[in-house]
């Protein structure tokens, strides 16, 4: 009965490793699979004939596989063994009694042999003892050490920032993600302990939009902590105790069409013409996801009502185009010389006909507009008459800007023009500003310099990250403003902000043709020489958890158009990678000034883009919901997009693992120091399994003096600290819900440092909801 049984199911395999390998080998792939299901074909057909000899033709299976897998991926873990491990598995059960006794030889005594297992035994056993060696090994692991020395004891850091305390999203206006704290070290930081933990209150509710979101950082002004949430409601809680002081709900509602429900955080101002202590001296700016920025006094959470409108800031004001939910704020303004600069962030690919993305500054007492810069029309920068808009659909800026005052100059990480992945009559400005950096002019909104990154962008490559603003020592000695800018490629830029030029050079590099008719691709692409762009897909990198998925991935692969980096969208669908999730996000990375060094977390998931023509987009649906994945309509363009992840059969990538890292850079030899998987599949599967995979990750870093950097991000639920010197994982606490923010430090007036990470979630990735505060501290 057992050699039925098995025989079977060898068939079953056969018959679907031998077609889907058929289909395969047509489109230009591996034999393998072919060869695997003829091989359990010819083996399942000896067993029903009780020949010995299956063992023999099913060793060869074995030692095919086995050197098949070590010529395609070495001796990689997590590629081998999807590769081997049924068939091994398979193999063992070949080598029990029960198969092996119906194949055997009966003597003329009666007595019944076995078969012999050495045949297949050998096979079976080397190959178990290659699965047992690959364990021991880590072929994508990158070890070595940054630097220790200080090379400047007192850097600038853009401001007047006490070192306990944490004012801009990051921590200064040049958003370095640094604090000068050391009470915490990579010696105690193994000893910290939950101090306190809050709840907001606010959750994600059943008829909210996907992408539902914490990635708020906390500011901590003297013993106050100000943070907003999803529903952009401002808190504010006392540092040492977490208690609320107040909590502010500005009733933005919910709108089905908004494609992020979030808010990474609020502005701190500090009045120098109204005395300490009267109303309004001290405020926060709420930006709301309805198009509002409201100014809120510190002390107990009112509106102030002489800024703008009764307290209100309404963003819509000059847009030509404006239906409830298509325009936003998602990101805190940055407050600097009696202004407040703000930007917004669009519905991507909804319309030909979407809000402009111009940067507005607002005096920040009266709301004022001052100046305007839109880059559809970037020359005039006085502010727009009343009853005048600004240009239809130009790029905009939804993440957080920098700032160095000193310069006069605030730089702006721009995005693309929607549709992203059509560039058909894209005006002259379009092409010149879309991804790309931007330093304006504080007092005038006039451009200083521009510095893109990708030309004619058709994959959705907007500079997402705040820049990272650093004095850098040169190797020569010299000391130079640099920009630490890094981008969605994987590229990180370093130029002085003066200027906008590269420190660490950037060079052009011919690109994949091949856009749709109309369109066009540009000949060359910029990359930085300082870069954690991926090697370009083949079909080895196609993964799966067994044979059959990874032959669908390298399936799909093969049917999909995909030249490498910058290979343009198709109709027949096109592989994207890095994919638009981001090598880097809106994250950001962390630099420490004093010792000029950077961390961050590169992600590398490839996506998938395919262009559908306008003829054959179904009616617009009444339970649609904002999203970047799946359909993306492009009213008014020839084109709508369907996008998302490379997924195979099971909602797991294609493409193999590591999906997430922790990277040290040395920023004045502009070297990669180090490279280590980081996060686990804990929370990726339906087993709480800590197989540390390295997994994908959105969020940002943090860094101190005290020689460690913390980061959530990852999507198995947990903050960490590292050694920053060589990235070593030195502690981890378990978090209620995902962690998909940045940490920030702070100290109270105990001299206690605490380290706080907000823990609420995030739609796009999956992780489990909550509304989490959490504090952490020494014993």
């Amino acid at each position: 009965m057992a050699i039925i049984v098995t025989s079977i199911f060898f068939i079953i395999i056969g018959l679907t490793l031998g077609g889907g390998g058929l289909w395969l080998v047509t489109l230009g792939g591996s034999v393998f699979y072919l060869f695997a299901g003829l091989m359990f074909l010819i083996t399942a057909g000896l067993l029903l004939m009780r020949k010995a000899v299956a063992l023999w033709v099913y060793a060869v299976l074995v030692v095919a596989a086995l050197a098949w897998a070590i010529w395609e991926v070495g001796f990689d873990w997590w590629q081998l063994g999807p590769r081997g491990g049924m068939i091994i598995l398979l193999g063992l059960w070949l080598l029990t009694p029960w198969i092996r006794r119906p194949l055997g030889l009966r003597s003329p005594t009666g007595i019944t042999y076995a078969a012999n297992p050495w045949p297949l035994a050998v096979p079976v056993i080397l190959a178990i003892l290659v699965a047992l060696y690959s364990m021991t090994t880590d072929p994508h692991d990158l070890a070595g050490d940054l630097p220790k020395d200080q090379v400047t004891a007192n850097p600038a850091v853009g401001g007047s920032v006490p070192d306990g305390e944490w004012h801009q999203y990051g921590r200064t206006p040049f958003g370095q993600r640094y604090s000068p704290l050391d009470q915490i070290t990579a010696e105690n930081v193994s000893t910290l302990k939950e101090a306190w933990r809050y709840q907001t209150g606010d959750v994600k509710r059943p008829d909210d939009v996907g992408e539902t979101t914490y990635q708020v950082t906390p500011l901590k002004v003297k013993d106050t902590l100000y943070l907003c949430t999803p529903h952009n409601w401002a808190i504010a809680l006392d540092a040492k105790t977490g208690k609320e002081k107040w909590k502010y709900d500005s009733n933005s509602g919910m709108n089905p069409d908004r494609q992020h429900q979030t808010c990474r955080g609020v502005t701190y101002y500090a009045d120098p013409a109204v005395a300490a202590g009267q109303p309004c001296a001290e405020r926060v700016y709420l930006p709301t996801s309805d198009a509002r920025l409201i100014a809120l006094d510190v002390a107990d959470g009112k509106v102030c009502t002489s800024f703008a409108d009764q307290g209100v800031l309404h963003l819509e004001t000059g847009m030509r185009y404006n239906p409830a939910g298509y325009y936003y704020s998602t990101s805190p303004p940055v407050a600097v010389a009696g202004k407040i600069i703000v930007g917004g962030a669009v519905n991507d690919n909804y319309s030909t006909e979407e809000q402009s993305g111009v940067i507005r500054a607002f005096d920040i007492n009266t709301g004022a507009l001052v100046w305007n810069w839109d880059s559809g029309n970037p020359d005039v920068t006085t502010p727009i008459a009343e009853g005048q808009t600004y240009t239809t659909n130009s790029p905009n800026s939804w993440s957080v800007f920098s700032v160095d005052e000193g310069l006069g100059m605030v730089y702006i990480p721009l995005g693309n023009q929607v549709p992203d992945q059509i560039g058909i009559n894209r005006s002259e400005n379009v092409e010149k500003f879309s991804s790309s950096i931007v330093a304006l002019d504080i007092a005038t909104g006039q451009l200083r310099w521009v510095r893109q990154t990708v030309h004619h962008d058709l994959w959705d490559m907007d500079v997402p990250a705040q820049p990272a603003l650093i004095d850098l020592t040169k190797q020569d000695g010299t000391v130079v403003p640099a920009l630490v800018g890094p981008t969605k490629q994987g590229d990180i830029y370093v130029l002085d902000r003066r200027s906008g030029e590269p420190i660490i050079p950037v060079k052009e590099i011919p690109a994949p043709g091949g856009a749709v008719t109309g369109d066009h691709t540009a000949p060359t692409q910029p990359i930085s020489d300082l870069t954690f762009s991926p090697e370009p897909l083949q079909e080895k990198d196609m993964w799966g958890v067994s044979l059959f998925d990874q032959l669908a991935c390298r399936i799909d692969f093969h049917r999909y158009q995909y030249e490498g980096r910058y290979t343009p969208p198709s109709l027949k669908g096109t592989i994207v990678y890095p994919g638009n999730f981001g090598t880097f996000n809106w994250g950001s990375v962390a630099v420490d000034p004093e010792r000029q060094i950077m961390f961050g977390m590169p992600t590398y998931l490839a996506f998938t883009s395919r262009l559908i023509p306008a003829a054959d987009i179904p009616p617009r649906g009444q339970d649609e919901k904002g999203s970047e994945q799946g359909l993306n309509r492009n009213d008014g363009a020839p084109y709508g997009v369907f996008m998302g992840p490379f997924l195979g059969l099971l909602q797991i990538p294609c493409q193999a693992p590591p999906w997430g890292y922790v990277a040290g850079v040395d920023l004045r030899t502009g070297k990669i120091a180090y490279m280590h998987k980081n996060g686990t599949v804990r929370d990726m599967t339906p087993l709480p399994l800590p197989f540390k995979v390295g997994v994908p990750g959105i969020g940002g870093p943090m860094l101190t003096k005290g020689g460690v950097a913390f980061l959530g991000a990852a999507v198995d639920n947990y903050l960490r600290a590292y050694d920053v010197t060589n990235g070593r994982e030195l502690w981890k606490a378990r978090l209620p819900a995902g962690g998909q923010a940045t940490p920030m430090t702070y100290t109270t007036d105990d001299n206690k440092q605490y380290v706080v990470m907000v823990a609420g979630g995030h739609g796009s990735v999956g992780t489990k909801p909550g509304d989490y505060v959490i504090a952490y501290t020494l014993p």
